[in-house]
């Protein structure tokens, strides 16, 4: 993003023809981004993170820009919180400290000295340690915060606060009083989750599985959905590609609910299609988002509704395209060279649907992500199939939502729920699918 907005600003001649480097146009770019937070949203604090390991090389401009910051906006305004690995040698018994320090000499050759250090560790670090890591990075001793392993991520707010965190960055940055956070809800979902003593079996079915963090958000989506009904979600991660090849039941074979979650370009679609014609003749819980819930509607459109070699226009096949590129006037945010809604929206949600009952409202806002959008031309000959249009931007004539009343869960999403669901409220589409999920595992029982 930074860089593309600084070749952007070059070729429209912004910096009237000078020499574009890293210094000073890179790193005032990034500085720019920063206080434009500031300035449109107006918060109490602003927390920047910085990336990758202190000596990147890619994260080197992000550190010269924020100590840049610091000199702009006063050295009282601005707080630096170093995360840093303190390692335990198990042979020798002995915790050190050296890789610590050396990470703090790195960042002070570069102009920052670190007001906090966060250490990140698998014993337990007692005052003598904690003294001469203090001692050596130039540190109060009460600024060096421990931050054991733990069983679970949810329980860190907790463990943060119980250290001092919170009470060591308020005085550092010269905040008058120090108010005891109300961490209830922190406290509630981490009893929850320690009275976990169930287990879903979910199939994810991608094209990126071979890296886990493309669908980070998916998965700690269902993770928050799954506290909150009582069960812990063993991912299954099955390749598209695999299930094109080999078929579905191998890899399906046994599991409590499928979820189909987004990407771009044809590969592994029709493995898509295979896994969701799957789920729907076997009456297992299945959730398509984005370019899941395209080929989760495509696979009806096949099957029951007769459209012989109907796919998406991404597919790029030959053959009637149930997903197109659209034109949007000015009412839908998108971006300028190709098409892509982008953002949140609010939507209208069809009266006595799954969708309905689900959320509870009539109009709901989600954030999109896409380029496609469903061709009305069929949706006649869908309905017809059982298909059901449960959520629609109707100003645009865009499909938001579908689902399939013949099946227990069969629900699919243009847009990207997971981005709005949080560990203390998970988002109600997860919770439903987690709950049907619940129902079917009960039902093979």
């Amino acid at each position: 993003m930074i860089y593309r907005d600084v070749i952007q600003r070059e070729r429209e001649g912004g910096y009237m023809g000078s020499t574009v480097q890293v210094v000073p146009h890179i790193i005032n770019e990034i500085k720019e981004h920063i206080f434009n937070v500031s300035q449109q949203e107006h918060p109490d604090v602003v927390i920047i993170e910085i990336g990758g390991t202190v000596g990147d090389m890619e994260s080197q401009p992000y550190l010269e820009a924020i100590r840049q910051v610091r000199n702009q906006v006063g050295r009282e305004n601005v707080l630096f919180v170093h995360v840093t690995l303190i390692p335990y040698l198990r042979k020798a018994g002995e915790i050190k400290t050296k890789p610590t320090q050396h990470s703090v000499q790195k960042l002070l050759a570069l102009g920052i000295q670190p007001d906090v250090l966060v250490c990140r560790s698998e014993m337990e670090l007692d005052k003598s340690i904690r003294d001469k890591i203090a001692l050596f990075c130039n540190v109060d001793s009460d600024c060096v915060i421990p931050n054991l392993d733990i069983d679970s991520v949810y329980q860190l707010p907790l463990v943060l606060e119980e250290e001092g965190l919170a009470k060591v960055v308020c005085r550092k940055l010269g905040v008058a009083q120090f108010v005891e956070p109300d961490l209830s809800d922190w406290q509630q979902l981490v009893h929850k989750h320690s009275l976990v003593n169930r287990t879903l079996d979910i199939a994810l079915v991608g094209k990126y599985v071979s890296l886990h963090d493309a669908y980070l958000s998916v998965v700690e989506a269902l993770q928050h959905a799954g506290i909150a009904r009582g069960t812990s979600v063993d991912l299954r991660w099955v390749s598209s590609e695999d299930v094109e090849k080999n078929g579905a039941s191998q890899y399906l074979e046994g599991v409590d609910g499928v979820i189909i979650p987004g990407g771009f370009g044809p590969r592994g679609m029709n493995g898509m299609i295979i896994a969701a014609g799957y789920a729907r003749e076997n009456k297992i819980p299945l959730f398509g988002i984005g370019l899941g819930m395209q080929m989760s509607v495509v696979e009806i459109a096949r099957s029951l509704a007769g459209i012989k070699d109907v796919h998406s226009g991404e597919a790029e096949q030959d053959g009637p395209e149930l997903f197109i590129l659209p034109q949007f006037d000015g009412t839908v945010s998108c971006t300028a060279d190709l098409p892509m809604r982008r953002g949140a929206q609010d939507f209208k949600v069809k009266q006595d649907s799954r969708l309905a009952g689900i959320y509870g409202s009539e109009t709901v806002s989600e954030r999109h992500h896409h380029r496609r959008e469903f061709n009305l031309e069929y949706k006649h000959r869908l309905e017809e199939a059982g298909l059901v249009f449960s959520g629609m931007l109707y100003e645009q004539d865009l499909v938001e939502a579908i689902e399939y009343p013949e099946h227990p869960w069969y629900v699919g999403v243009i847009y990207h729920p997971e981005f709005k669901s949080r560990p203390t409220r998970p988002h109600p589409l997860f919770e439903s699918f987690v709950r049907a999920a619940m129902e079917y595992r009960r039902g093979q029982q």
